[in-house]
C-alpha cells in the first residue's frame, strides 16, 4: 500500500513547487507514494520558514502526525527536515529514507533457474602423441543473499505526542516513577487521575515509547478508574502539554472562545480577559495584563493545543456599502 504525503502552512507558489518536485521523486521512487489533500495523511510537509509555519508544526504533533518541515535552517522540532527551497533530489532522497525505515512487504521472487552444465565434447580415443587436454572445471555462479530487513526505529516522544486515538487506540495506564499513575481512554477522550495538573508536569519532560504504556483490559480498567475518580476531558491533558512546551510565538494571536481556566495558574485568567478584546502579540498583552511575557507564552501554547488559541491575521478590507437608490434613497444617504 502506497505511503500518502500532505501538505500544509504554505502559500500556493511554494505548494505549487512542492508539487512539481513530488512527481520527479515519486517517479524515481517507484511509485510508492499518493499525494493528498489536507493534513490527514501518513506524513505532512509544512513550510516551517513561514509565519503560521511552527503553529501547524504545534497542532500536527498534538495529533499525532508525522511532520516534515521545510526550512532553509536545521530546525530540530519536526520529525523530518527538507532543505528549503525544495528540489526534486532532496524530496526523493528524503521519500527514500523514510519508506526504507518501515517494514517491507515480502516480496514474490521468480525460482532461480539452474545454471545448464557444460557438456564437455566427446573425447576420442586417446593418442600417445601428444596427450589430450583437460577440460576446465566451469567456475560456480556467485549466490546472491538478500539483504536483511532493518525493523522500523520505535517512535520516541513526549507524552504530548502521545494523547490522541490514532497513537493511544486502547485504555493504558502510566506509570512513571513516583509520578501520580494516568488512565488514558484517548478513543473516548477520556483520562482518570489527579484532580490538579501540576503534580502531572513531570509525566510531561520524559520521552516515551509505546512500551511505557500498558495496556488494561475492562476488569482491570473499571477496578483503577474507581481508585482515581471521575473521568476528566482528555483535552485538559493536551492543555497542560501545550502549557510546557517551550516553542516561542510570534505575531498576534486571539481566543476564539472563552477557555477553562485552572485554578493552579490564577494569572490566566488576566491574561485571557486581555485576549478576548482582540488580536495582539505576546509583548502587548504581558503590558495589558501585568502578566511576564514568558507566562503570556506558555499561555498562548497551551490555548493552541486544544484550539481555544489562533494566530490573528490582517482582517480584509471592509467592502464599501452600495450608495442608495432612488429620491428616499438618496435623501436618506445625506
Amino acid at each position: 500500500m502506497a505511503l500518502t504525503l500532505g501538505m500544509t502552512g504554505m502559500d500556493r507558489k511554494i505548494e505549487a513547487d512542492v508539487q512539481t518536485a513530488f512527481k520527479i521523486a515519486n517517479a524515481e521512487a517507484g511509485h510508492q507514494w499518493t499525494l493528498v489533500e489536507g493534513d490527514n495523511a501518513d506524513y505532512v510537509l509544512i513550510d516551517m520558514d513561514s509565519l503560521y509555519g511552527p503553529m501547524s508544526w504545534l497542532r500536527l504533533h498534538s495529533m499525532g502526525r508525522r511532520v516534515i518541515g521545510l526550512s532553509s535552517t536545521d530546525r530540530q522540532q519536526t520529525d523530518f527536515r527538507l532543505p528549503h527551497p525544495i528540489t526534486a533530489s532532496d524530496l526523493s532522497v528524503l521519500l527514500g529514507e523514510i519508506a526504507s525505515g518501515l517494514p517491507q512487504q515480502p516480496a514474490t521472487h521468480a525460482a532461480p533457474q539452474a545454471a545448464a552444465a557444460s557438456t564437455p565434447e566427446p573425447v576420442p580415443e586417446p593418442i600417445p602423441e601428444p596427450a589430450p587436454t583437460p577440460v576446465p572445471e566451469p567456475e560456480p555462479e556467485p549466490v546472491s543473499v538478500p539483504e536483511p530487513i532493518v525493523p522500523a526505529t520505535p517512535i520516541v516522544r513526549t507524552l504530548q505526542y502521545w494523547l490522541n486515538a490514532r497513537s493511544l487506540p486502547r485504555r493504558v495506564r502510566l506509570q512513571r516513577g513516583e509520578n501520580p499513575p494516568l488512565l488514558i481512554d484517548a478513543a473516548a477522550g477520556s483520562w482518570h487521575g489527579s484532580a490538579t495538573l501540576k503534580p502531572l508536569a513531570p509525566c510531561f519532560e520524559a520521552e516515551l515509547t509505546e512500551a511505557d504504556f500498558e495496556v488494561l483490559d475492562a476488569d482491570a480498567w473499571v477496578a483503577q478508574a474507581a481508585k482515581l475518580g471521575e473521568a476528566q476531558p482528555l483535552a485538559r491533558l493536551q492543555w497542560l502539554g501545550g502549557l510546557l512546551t517551550v516553542a516561542a510565538t510570534e505575531g498576534k494571536y486571539m481566543l476564539k472562545k472563552w477557555p477553562q481556566t485552572e485554578r493552579e495558574y490564577p494569572k490566566h485568567f488576566r491574561i485571557a480577559t486581555v485576549m478576548m478584546k482582540g488580536p495582539a502579540t505576546v509583548v502587548e498583552i504581558a503590558d495589558a495584563s501585568g502578566v511576564s511575557a514568558e507566562e503570556v507564552n506558555t499561555f498562548i501554547n497551551a490555548n493552541l493545543a486544544t484550539g481555544y488559541a489562533e494566530p490573528a491575521g490582517d482582517a480584509p478590507p471592509s467592502p464599501a456599502a452600495p450608495k442608495p437608490a432612488g429620491l428616499f434613497g438618496r435623501m436618506r444617504g445625506h
